[in-house]
């Protein structure tokens, strides 16, 4: 059986920003697949789109490509979205990744793991933006993307989209705590990422509960899809690997 890669965007980003790291992964010999989750498309009505949505988007892409040994990667706030897939159909999933990515416990939300500063900026943000949200510029370069020049910074925040508030604000839901999951996982550490919390008491970023999981770590940003495709390319294949 042929395993499949498939990597999940995080907030405010398409499938389309994924492919630079797919284009290794797929010269390493394996499927890749980079699909865009509903409420990060442009026809999506922001106001709309829940995770729930979000979760079977990606539940119906891999069911209609019937995909199986899938690597599932989720980055950021992609984990909120893999980890409940993997909960509906681990049937089809060898593997969870999560990429410097939010691990979620049944019943909470994006906003109920990050800095309450955060939460306040995103809650702030939809009410100005008809409920949906992005990073203003200085938290992008600062937080997400401070291994790049300025200029390649500006260049790549270009490329964002609104993100629907209701996927930072609905909880996720799952039958078995990922811990107690059969399906392998791993975590992916970017070391230079300040846009997740250093201060949460979870080794690395949320890590510890994926109960037994592979660690890789590397150097890099939270945006290393931007600023070394190819090296993250290489981490998600160490952390998918067997």
């Amino acid at each position: 059986m042929t395993a499949h890669y498939v990597l999940v965007h995080g907030a405010c980003h398409t499938g389309a920003e994924m492919e630079a790291t797919a284009a290794h992964i797929r010269e390493a010999g394996y499927s890749t697949h980079c699909p865009t989750l509903a409420g990060n498309r442009p026809e999506d009505d922001r106001r709309a789109v829940g995770l729930e949505d979000a979760v079977r988007s990606l539940i119906d892409y891999i069911e209609a490509e019937d995909l199986r040994d899938v690597r599932l990667a989720g980055h950021s706030y992609g984990g909120m979205v893999i980890a409940q897939v993997v909960d509906r159909i681990p049937e089809r999933i060898s593997r969870v990744i999560f990429c410097n990515a939010f691990v979620p416990l049944d019943g909470e939300a994006l906003v109920d793991l990050v800095p309450p500063h955060y939460a306040a900026l995103f809650a702030a943000l939809a009410a100005e933006n008809n409920q949906s949200v992005t990073f203003p510029f200085p938290v992008f370069r600062e937080a997400f993307m401070n291994d790049a020049t300025l200029a390649f910074a500006q260049e790549c925040y270009q490329k964002l989209n609104l993100q629907p508030y209701r996927t930072f604000t609905d909880p996720a839901h799952l039958q078995t705590p990922l811990a107690e999951s059969a399906v392998g996982k791993s975590y992916v550490n970017c070391q230079q990422d300040t846009a997740l919390p250093h201060s949460l008491p979870w080794h690395p970023r949320l890590s510890e509960r994926l109960g037994l999981f592979r660690l890789v770590e590397c150097p890099g940003s939270h945006e290393l899809l931007f600023t070394d495709p190819k090296r993250f390319a290489q981490a998600i294949l160490e952390a998918g690997r067997d």
